[in-house]
Order: C-alpha cells, then structure tokens, then sequence
C-alpha cells in the first residue's frame, strides 16, 4: 500500500491563503476606518447645514434690506407745456439712479398706469398743482417711497403738492400685509413635506404616488390659510374661489420643483428651496418692500420666481379686482409643468441606467426621537402633522399679530409747564382718540426727554410755553421706526387741529446702514436660528454628539464661532454695522449658547418634532413679541407681555442697545437668555439621569421602509 503525499498546508490547491488572520484584520482596518469616515462625515454635516443656511438666510436679508434705496424706480411725468418737461428733467437729474422717468400725455394715461403696477406712481402737473397718484394697494412702502421722491421736487419747483391715492387699502387690510402673509404660509407649505419625506419615508416621492399627494396637500393648505385669513382673522375678506385657486395653484407649483430638486439633490434640496424661495424670493416678491428698492436684479427675479408670483396674483385679486393676474399664474403654471416634466424624464433615465435601482432609502427613522413606527400609517401621520402645524402656526401667529396694526396703549408722555397743565391736555386727548396711547402727564421736558431715552415712553408732545410758542414732538426713531412714525402722523394732526406748529425732536436716529431699524432683528433671528438649527441638525445628522458631555463643548464653539460669523456678516460683508464687535460677539455667544440648551430640552423629548415648538416659540412668535419689525404696541397685548420674557425680543433689544443706546441695557436682557439657558441645560441633565441619550439611531428594518420590489419600480 502506497503511502499517501501529506497535505500541502502552505499552498492550498484553492490558492487560498493558509491563514485567514491577515484578511480579517485588514477587512477590520478597513471597516474602521469606513467608520471614522462616517463619523467625520457626519460631524462635518452636523456643522455644515447649519452654517449654510442661517448664513444665506441673513446674508440675503442683511444685504439686501438693511438700508433699500430706489434703483430706476418707473415714474411716469404727465402735464402740458414746458413745466412738465422741464419738472422731468430735474426730477431725473436730482436722482439719476432712483427714478426712470416716462412722460405720459394724460392724467388718465398715468392713473391707469399705476392702477396696472406698471409704474409705480406718477405726478400731474397743471397750474401751478403737482398731484402725485400712488396705489398703496400696490404696495404701501412703494407709495411711501414715491412720495419722498416726488414731495421735495414739488415743493423746489414752488407747486402746490397734492396727493391721491388711487387703490386704497381696504379696512380689513390697512397694511396691506395679508397678501405677504398668505405668500409667506404658501411658500413653506409647498416645499417642506417632501424635504421631509425623503428622510423619513422616501418611498412616497416616487412619481405616480407624489403627484397626487401633492395636489392633495395642496387643496388641504390652501382651504387652511383661507380659513385663518377669511373666517377666523378677517384680514381676508371675500374672492374665495380665487384665493383657494391661487393657494392650491401655488403649492402645487413649488411641491413640484422641490420633487424636481430631491431628485437632483437629495437632502440639499432644502438649501436649494431656501435660496430660491425665501433669500432671493422674499426681496424680489415686491410684497414687504418694493422691489425697485431692492438691488437691480431683484426686478428680473420678480418675474420668474415663485414667492414674487403667488404674493402678486393674491394682490391682483384681493386689491385689484382680478387686474393683471393671468402673467403671475402662467409662471406657476409654467414651472409646475416643466418640474413634472423634468422629474419624469430623470426617472426614466435613471431606470434606463439602472433598473435594480429601488429608490434612497430612509436616514431617519421617526420623526419623535422613538423607534422607527410598525405601521405607515402612524410614519404617514406624523409627515403629515409636522408641515401642518408649521404651516398653521406661520400663518396663525404672523397674521394674527400684524395683521392690523393699530396703537394700543402706546406710552406717550405729554408735557406741560405744569403736571397740572399736562394732565387737562391728557383728558382732553385720552376723549378724543381713546384707547390708542396711554398719555402720561410731565412738567419737565427734561425728564420726558429722559424716558424717551430709556424707552419708558415711546414719545413725548411737550404743549407750547411762553418760552417755547410752538409744540415738540420727541421722538426716538431707534427704538422703533414703527412707533416714531405713528406717533408723527398721530400728535401731527393733533396739533394741525389745535392751530399750532410742530417741531420733531430725534432723541436717537437710526444710523444710514440701518434705514429701517431692522437690522437688531435681522441679527437676532442669526443667533436665534443658529441656536437651534445646531442641536436640530446634530440630533439626526450625528447622534453620537448628543450626551451631555460631548454637546456642551460642540455648542460652545460653535457659538463662538457663529456669533464671529454673523458679525462678519452685519459688518463686513454686507455693511449694515460698523464696529461694536466685543459687545455683540459677546452677546452673541451667550444667546447661541442658551438658545441650544432650550432646543436640547424639546429635542431630548420630542426628536424632529422639536423643530415645531422650536420655530413657533423662537422665531413666529418671538418676532411679533420682538418689536423689531413692528410695535409691541401695535399688535395684540400678549406681545407685550411676552417681549419681556422671549429669547428673540432679549435678542433685539440687546443688540439695539449695542448699537444706539451704548449697551445700557444688555446686562438686563443677558439676564433672559441666562435663565433660560440655566433653567434648559438642568432639565436636560434630569432628562438624561431618567433615560440616557441614544448616540445611535434607531434601526430601520427592510420590512418597514416601504420600498417596493425592483421591478414593480420600473413598471411605475
């Protein structure tokens, strides 16, 4: 018997190798360091977005509306003879870039001109009257801006100055805002679901199932914002059909750009969305601020963007009957059609190319922070609650709030050579125009120029004297234009009634990069949406940040960092402050800093949801409540109350005082962000004593994700 050859153990007949050790640590090696590049990669999106977005946002806002200024605003000149020729002229040569001046051969010409907003306002000129026409329905900061135009132009020319405004506001709308609002709750209804949905359920964006959810969603925001506008609210009266078909018209249109985007983009079609429709479509809608105040290119993007053309065809029917609304529906019409369009012809190239291919698959398991749902129609729920409260807050709080902006107990200070004196005056007023302010009476006009100063009173009305024949309004413009600008017309026709003379006195103007007073709150709302944006994105782009003991020192620099950030932004790049960097870098990093400790709390409890109280209790109602934008005392008194204890009013009142007041009282609103951040970053450490923060997201098993087989795909 033959003996048999012994095995070759060193080289196997497979040609394997004959230890197995070295393939299975270089397989580890590279499983860990696929690993750490997850990490990293995830780290880097935690910071990456946030960044992004809050500076494009205040960018956008910061650069284009701290100080708008006319660029070849369309005025149309209309008279007989030379004086009309000759007021063109100096109008054109006074203001070479503000004004773009048409002679126009008749007064009617002219008026239907502006009736049709193809100009925006026009003057008339025949026997030594200037008539200047302005359609505040068009637009009442546009009306405003074209009668500080024309106004010194007439009066240098020694005409008498008339004015007639040919389109009214209505009374239900006497700010004209509820165009803006309704633009504004219609724009985020259409592209926050599907940004949304591709995270958590991406399944439903496949086209024959996102279409008609789409149209769904649509009537539903629609019937919603018309409900709060109309019924509940008032600002919106009458035109139902026409504002459901404009509202449903306008989510659709932009519910289909955005599945058009999520398919180029993915999860970046968020930031795509918020250039295009809020940074660069909120300047260029002509709703807030005209767009002739706006840098030159503003006036193309109004004719091709979305947020310009659902806020112009809601004027056109709330205001004007109708008139000039069919251009503004074709560019929805037009960018629906052409999205689709697109989105079929890009999945139909994706299955030529790869017909196995199922779809993205789902990166967030729950919107609550929990296990991924065992149903879908649980998962289906909450896709569906989340943009619908977002969208009924937005449109609830803001039109609820500045809707009808009227004083209301407006502290004003009245001042006499006597307390006496100033208290017969109060009486007098408080019979005649109950309600609106709360007169004060003083008998020094030194210590009513001191509670202007401080802002315990908004204005002071010292009466004539012996010493002083005429009457003087003290106003400080810092504190609130809004205010200023109420308490002017108001107390200037007060004293027109009484025969008297009235000087204006600014105890504190606004600086000439900052025109609007709008730039404290267009800061605010940087470190406010920093603050939260940070924890929100971090909690799903990178959990295992999350515990306390690794948050703590990402929140900190990353306040110190973004409060740097935003100060480059006011100062440097877009010019709306000079100087104050300490105390604002300082300031900042404090309300970052609180502002993400109070979102960690709604985080740790909530997960994604966290976004809804977060934006509705930081930035839609923070904002009325901040006084920035308008008067605290112009809006319904549970902002007031609440200016004294939110984030975002300590945010705006902080930095006002930074910049025109030499930060008298910062300590005071530090206080606010302190406690909330005190207060916040205890109960986060309760919460995580009960039930410790998961730094790994929950899995999604393949039963649950709803993605259908290959095949059936490709028949779709």
């Amino acid at each position: 018997m033959s003996k048999q050859p012994a095995m070759d153990t060193t080289h196997p007949p497979d040609g394997g190798s004959p230890d197995l050790a070295p393939d299975l640590a270089a397989v580890e090696a590279a499983a860990l360091k696929r690993a750490k590049a997850e990490t990293i990669g995830r780290y880097v999106a935690m910071f990456f977005m946030p960044l992004i977005m809050v500076s494009m946002m205040i960018s956008g806002y910061l650069g284009t509306m701290h100080a708008p200024t006319p660029h070849n605003m369309p005025i149309a000149v209309v008279g007989s003879g030379q004086q009309a020729s000759l007021f063109a002229g100096a109008l054109e040569a006074g203001n070479p870039d503000a004004v773009d001046v048409q002679i126009v051969d008749s007064a009617e010409s002219a008026r239907q001109l502006v009736l049709e907003r193809k100009i925006s306002g026009a003057v008339y000129i025949t026997d030594g009257t200037a008539t200047v026409y302005t359609a505040s329905s068009a637009g009442a900061s546009q009306a405003t801006v074209v009668k500080g135009l024309l106004a010194p132009k007439v009066l240098a020319q020694g005409l008498t100055l008339q004015t007639e405004d040919l389109a009214p506001l209505p009374q239900n709308d006497a700010a004209g805002l509820g165009a803006m609002f309704l633009a504004t709750a219609l724009v985020m209804a259409g592209y926050l679901p599907f940004s949304m949905t591709l995270s958590n359920s991406p399944e439903l964006l496949r086209f024959r199932r996102a279409v008609p959810l789409l149209a769904g969603w649509a009537a539903l925001v629609a019937a919603l914002v018309w409900g709060v506008t109309g019924p509940v609210l008032g600002v919106v009266q009458g035109h139902t059909m026409a504002v459901l078909g404009i509202a449903w018209l306008g989510v659709f249109a932009i519910g289909s750009v955005q599945l058009l985007l999520t398919r180029f983009l993915g999860p970046m079609a968020v930031i795509a969305a918020m250039l295009f429709l809020t940074v660069l479509g909120m300047p260029a809608s002509n709703m807030s601020m005209s767009v002739y105040t706006m840098p030159g290119f503003f006036t193309f993007l109004h004719s091709v963007l979305p947020t310009p053309a659902i806020g112009e065809a809601l004027r056109s029917v709330l205001y004007f009957d109708g008139s000039g609304v069919g251009p503004h529906l074709l560019v929805l019409v037009i960018g629906a059609v052409l999205a689709l369009g697109l989105t079929l012809m890009f999945d139909a190239r994706k299955r030529r190319r790869n017909p196995s291919y199922t779809g993205p698959k789902p990166s967030v398991p729950s919107l609550h922070g929990g296990p991924r749902p065992k149903t879908r129609r649980w998962r289906y729920g909450s896709l569906l609650l989340f943009p619908l409260a977002m969208v009924t807050m937005m449109i609830s709080v803001t039109a609820g709030a500045m809707g009808s902006p009227t004083p209301r107990d407006m502290p004003v200070a009245i001042v006499g050579t006597t307390v006496a004196q100033a208290q017969q005056a109060v009486d007098g007023l408080n019979k005649s125009m109950p309600g609106l302010f709360d007169l004060r009476a003083l008998g020094s006009a030194e210590e009513a120029r001191t509670q202007v100063q401080d802002r315990t009173v908004t204005a002071a009305f010292v009466l004539p004297s012996a010493e002083n024949p005429q009457a003087t309004l003290v106003t400080n413009q810092a504190a609130g234009a809004s205010a200023q600008q109420v308490t002017v017309a108001v107390f200037g026709q007060v004293a027109t009634a009484q025969h008297l003379k009235m000087v204006t006195e600014n105890v504190a103007p606004l600086s000439s990069t900052d025109t609007m007073g709008s730039v404290s709150m267009y800061i605010a709302m940087g470190w406010i949406m920093a603050g939260f944006m940070i924890i929100i994105v971090g909690a799903n782009a990178a959990p295992k940040s999350r515990p306390l003991r690794r948050l703590l020192p990402i929140v900190t620099a990353w306040s110190v960092f973004m409060s740097a950030a935003l100060w480059l932004i006011a100062g440097p790049i877009t010019g709306s402050i000079e100087g104050h960097f300490w105390p604002l870098f300082g300031a900042g990093i404090v309300a970052i800093f609180c502002v993400a400790m109070f979102t960690t709390v709604l985080e740790r409890l909530m997960g994604m949801f966290a976004v809804v109280p977060a934006v509705g209790i930081l930035m839609l109602v923070g904002i009325p409540a901040s006084g920035g934008g308008l008067s605290v005392y112009m809006e319904p008194e549970i902002f007031r109350v609440l200016h004294q204890f939110l984030p975002m009013p300590a945010g705006v009142e902080s930095i006002r005082s930074i910049l025109y007041f030499g930060s008298d009282t910062v300590g005071t609103h530090l206080l606010t962000f302190g406690i909330w951040g005190a207060i916040s970053l205890a109960l986060v450490m309760i919460i995580d004593k009960i039930k410790p923060p998961r730094t790994e997201m929950h899995p999604i098993e393949p039963e649950t994700t709803g993605v259908e087989p290959a095949k059936e795909l490709v028949t779709a």
